[in-house]
């Protein structure tokens, strides 16, 4: 299938003027082999670990996959036909195997050219269910896993609109499932029909900070099909396939059952609803329903939330992050903002959590305050609890011990989440009798996993911790050389049993069962490096300073034949790279790249041009600081082209490469980075800048992480957008952007615009829409076309 490309290009490095029409183009064969491989699987292992699955995906999506019908609703981009989102990735293969097992087992029965999604084990951990999609909608399908064999259970009648259409019932047996109504009205096409009327919206004068959004409701048509494609009726469904009715026809947001299994909370989206924000914000009604359908208690009512105060750390007020509590038969957990919502007040405490057990006869018990905004909580299978808060203007995360029996706490984290050096790591967690995950405890000690970055590199570890003192005991801390080890779980505690995933620069990520206690291994997959042709690039971290002493890093490719003893040829540099923004300089100066890690070639990065003779400085770091009361976007372009100076400096000071041959690319905020780096910085023979945004007053109430507003600060907004200073770019430039971007802030209009200004004032640009694509790309045409546009406008501004 081919579909024509517009693309709109100005002469310039012997490029065509004006517009051309051509069809989907191939890389040439070094980048072709690498990009055209077959995606090894993804595993999925059950909580007791002796059931592994072996889940089969295309390494890309169809052209014809992504030319489907859709409705954007919402939020939502759904396909009305199937009645699933538009976007979501199928697998197209399932294989099981009992962890101790040599060899995978193929899943018998599976449906013709299946589509699978939404895969889940049973509460008894000896099913595993799936739904696949058909022409004609969503059905739902077990997996017996000591057989291997699957059956269907439903029609393909099911309303995946609002995510996954079913969830297990504490006996394994059955589920409550989200059907189509029988009587569904006929969905309607807007655009045919003549308006009885205006579009007409209102405000009642009250200050709000919304950002802008995507495919939003926009007139009474579209409410009307919102409100046909997400109402959906409950059922219950046995193993058999025999259907129960559990309720009426609601727009069913939210299903969540009890630990015990006797009671289900149902979250149902009310009117009215809303053309400038996205249906998370739509009014909800949650209620509570004992096993039989019965009315309990309706225990939250959140009205429509169009309104909020400015900053990240403000919310909406009312009952928020309502769930169950893991280590109680039925008891649910909520906060309460104590400050309004508002973190521009000043009060002591910020947010009040509350307990309330069912049937909700008494009022809900207090539980706990929290000094900054509360983040979540997670429970344990003895009588202590874990706490977290955080505040994004500091950046801080802290972290209470709650003692159950008396209700004392004491701090047991309090740092810069950014700060990756002082990680403590997170809870192992386990399941308990009611099948929930809470933090593993033996007696009084408990468990900790950590990724380990270090100044000296990354060697995760594992922490025995004793809640009684506090105290900590390292139990285990990775070592490999030449290899990177990452620590999923722990298995058996007592016995040193723990589940790894190795890798290096050329060997594949495949898991391993092994035993801290003896330091012995066993494969639990044998996966074959799929990129042989670039295993022996050669591949450092390397370390550099900013002009300001900032300590930064990247990690650098060299192809594979070049001397680097003789370094008599001075190679072309490509630099891929996306800002961060950070309160502190030593944070910001952290290193988190591994030299160890496995080189994945993708279209989100340069490493396949090492195949072509090029340098690859990938990832490099482009930290935006603001200490203190400064925000970090007060001196964004000075920090943005000192960073982009030192990385360039330090590749050339090694003597690898031709400073005057150095492309910057990035996709999103590092589009609009390459943007403002070729507009500011005389540094570069050229750029790519994909699916980014570079008019930030079109995103007037923030961007990326920027709280202030436009009308806060209207300099900052203007000088950092490229647009504003294009008449400053000269430099040859490619841009691409999906002509269907659903991202927040990136519409495919941000790089229309821009080209538009570049094209008209004169700048060497060309532009490249996707048909068809979002923010991120997926269909095969696109991509290899997408590499095919980047080498050809590669070779002709760094060799040519």
């Amino acid at each position: 299938m081919k579909i024509k490309l517009t693309i709109c290009l100005l002469a310039f490095l012997n490029f065509y003027e004006a517009q051309e029409n051509i069809t989907y183009q191939k890389p040439s064969a070094e980048i072709l082999k690498l990009a055209d491989y077959d995606r090894p699987p993804s595993v999925l292992t059950n909580s007791k670990k002796d059931w592994v699955v072996f889940v089969y995906r295309p390494t890309y999506k169809t052209l014809d996959d992504l030319n489907q019908q859709e409705m954007k609703l919402g939020g939502l981009r759904i396909n009305p036909v199937t009645n699933i989102s538009s976007s979501i990735s199928y697998s197209y293969n399932l294989k099981v195997r009992k962890m101790n097992d040599k060899s995978e087992v193929q899943v018998k029965g599976l449906p013709a050219n299946p589509k699978i999604t939404n895969t889940s084990f049973s509460p008894d951990e000896k099913k595993l269910a799936f739904t696949n999609t058909t022409d004609k909608g969503v059905e739902l399908w077990v997996v017996d896993l000591e057989t291997a064999t699957a059956k269907k259970i439903t029609k393909d009648n099911l309303n995946a609109n609002l995510g996954n259409p079913y969830s297990w019932i504490k006996d394994s047996q059955s589920f409550l499932i989200k059907v189509l109504p029988e009587n569904r009205a006929r969905l309607t096409d807007s655009s045919k029909d003549l308006p009885t009327g205006p579009i007409v919206s209102t405000s009642d004068g009250k200050v709000s900070q919304n950002r802008t959004y995507q495919d939003l409701l926009k007139n009474p048509q579209d409410e009307k099909n919102f409100e046909i494609l997400t109402a959906s009726e409950l059922y219950h469904v046995d193993l058999n396939g025999n259907l129960k009715k559990f309720k009426d026809q609601d727009m069913f947001s939210g299903i969540s059952y009890s630990p015990d299994g006797n009671y289900v909370m149902l979250s149902t989206i009310k009117k009215p609803f809303s053309y400038i924000v996205p249906l998370s914000r739509f009014p909800v009604t949650a209620t509570v329903y004992d096993a039989k359908g019965n009315l309990v208690k309706v225990v939250n009512e959140v009205p429509l939330n169009e309104i909020m105060p400015k900053g990240f750390s403000s919310v909406r007020t009312g009952k928020r992050d309502t769930g169950w509590r893991s280590d109680k038969p039925a008891t649910l957990v909520f906060a309460e903002a104590l400050d309004g919502g508002d973190q521009s007040k000043t009060v002591d405490y910020r947010d009040e959590i509350f307990t309330w057990e069912a049937p909700f006869t008494v009022a809900p018990k207090s539980f706990f305050k929290t000094k900054q905004r509360y983040e979540g909580i997670s429970w344990t299978n003895n009588h202590y609890a874990i706490v977290s808060e955080g505040w994004y203007d500091t950046r801080n995360t802290k972290s209470y011990l709650v003692d159950l029996n008396d209700g004392k706490s004491q701090v047991i984290e309090d740092r810069n989440y950014q700060d990756v050096y002082s990680d403590p790591g997170s809870f192992h967690t386990t399941k308990n009798d009611y099948g929930r995950y809470v933090v593993d405890m033996k007696g009084d000690k408990t468990y900790l996993i950590g990724a380990g970055f270090t100044k000296d590199g990354q060697h995760p570890f594992i922490d025995e911790m004793d809640m009684k003192s506090l105290k900590k005991k390292r139990l285990y801390t990775s070592n490999l050389k030449g290899a990177k080890e990452e620590i999923i779980d722990i298995i058996n505690p007592a016995k040193g049993e723990v589940l790894t995933i190795q890798q290096s620069a050329s060997q594949y990520p495949n898991y391993f069962k092994k035993n801290i206690k003896s330091n012995k291994a066993e494969p639990v997959t044998n996966f074959a490096n799929p990129f042989e042709s670039i295993k022996d690039v050669y591949k450092e971290v390397i370390t550099y300073k900013r002009n300001d002493g900032v300590t930064l890093t990247g990690t650098l490719y060299l192809p594979a034949n070049y001397d680097r003893k003789a370094k008599k040829e001075k190679l072309p540099l490509l630099i891929w790279a996306y800002p961060t923004e950070y309160k502190d300089k030593n944070t910001a100066g952290q290193n988190t790249q591994n030299p160890n890690d496995f080189t994945f070639p993708n279209y989100g990065s340069f490493v396949y041009w090492t195949a072509k003779g090029y340098a690859v400085l990938d990832d490099a770091a482009f930290p935006i600081i603001g200490e203190g009361k400064t925000e970090p976007n007060d001196t964004f372009i000075p920090q943005l082209v000192a960073n982009g100076k030192a990385a360039i400096d330090a590749v050339d000071q090694l003597g690898y490469i031709d400073r005057n041959k150095v492309a910057v690319g990035g996709h999103s905020y590092g589009a609009f980075m390459t943007a403002n780096l070729l507009t500011h910085s005389k540094d570069y023979a050229c750029g790519i800048a994909r699916s980014g945004a570079y008019n930030r007053t079109l995103t007037p109430f923030g961007f990326q992480s920027e709280q202030r507003n436009y009308w806060d600060v209207p300099q900052i907004y203007n000088t950092m957008s490229p647009f504003m200073n294009a008449d400053k770019m000269k430099t040859p430039l490619l841009l691409i952007h999906g002509d269907a971007d659903n991202n927040p802030g990136t519409f495919t209009l941000q790089t229309e615009r821009y080209f538009q200004a570049l094209k008209n004032l004169g700048a060497p640009v060309k532009m490249v829409l996707l048909p068809k694509e979002a923010h991120g790309y997926a269909a095969k045409e696109n991509i290899l076309h997408l590499l095919w546009e980047q080498d050809q406008f590669l070779e002709k501004c760094l060799k040519k």
